[in-house]
């Protein structure tokens, strides 16, 4: 049976909202592993949510790639295939680079301030080497960043994408250094938080940059 405590949720989120971020979380933290079948009591027991608000979440999660339906097998976690992430990774640069510029030049004073304390957090998590608390903060700072650039498409494309790539983390955390992940996460912070387009674009390449080198280091071995 999984054991996954379900997160506080906001009073705003729809059921099935809080059924993909639970089930999200228990992805990307390898809980459901890759080619895991998916057991929808199992999943009822462990959110404490209803078997509508589950399906809706899990057919969201079926467009974007992370479970796949197979004949005969039903509902399964996707693999994770190393190869194939490169070119997510380049996907999702051009995504960060928009990204980047719009927050940096739409984002309020508060949420400026909210980027900050995020990558905070994070740097001192990859100093501490608690991997769980490091990808919390990262979640809570790309949620604040793609509020501030108000752009929803954006947003919604690039989503899937960096559930992968955290889900890459966890599965390859032996070779990955959370400290420069950190280190490049703040200073893409620190040019949104100062309003400077430039240096948001600099800082979103330098981070996929970061992750493509640690992609390319799982993947030759």
């Amino acid at each position: 049976m999984l054991e996954t405590p379900l997160k506080p949720a906001s009073p705003k989120l729809r059921a099935a909202d809080v059924a993909y971020d639970a089930i999200e979380s228990m992805i990307v933290t390898l809980k459901l592993k890759p080619g895991s079948p998916i057991v929808e009591s199992e999943l009822v027991d462990v959110t404490g949510l209803g078997r509508t608000p589950l399906r809706e979440a899990l057919m969201r999660m079926s467009s974007n790639g992370l479970i796949v339906q197979l004949p005969r097998r039903g509902l399964i976690i996707s693999d994770i295939e190393a190869a194939e992430h490169m070119t997510l990774i380049e996907t999702r640069r051009v995504i960060e680079r928009l990204i980047a510029s719009s927050a940096a030049r739409r984002a309020s004073p508060q949420q400026r301030e909210d980027i900050l304390a995020s990558a905070d957090k994070m740097v001192v998590a990859a100093k501490q080497g608690n991997l769980d608390v490091y990808m919390d903060a990262d979640q809570a700072l790309d949620h604040t960043i793609h509020d501030a650039c108000r752009n929803p498409s954006a947003a919604k494309a690039v989503t899937p994408l960096i559930i992968k790539c955290r889900r890459f983390w966890y599965a390859y955390q032996h070779e990955g250094d959370i400290e420069e992940g950190a280190r490049c996460h703040m200073l893409l912070a620190k040019a949104i938080a100062k309003g400077n387009e430039e240096q948001a674009v600099k800082a979103a390449d330098s981070l996929m940059d970061s992750l493509e080198s640690f992609a390319r280091k799982v993947i030759n071995g």
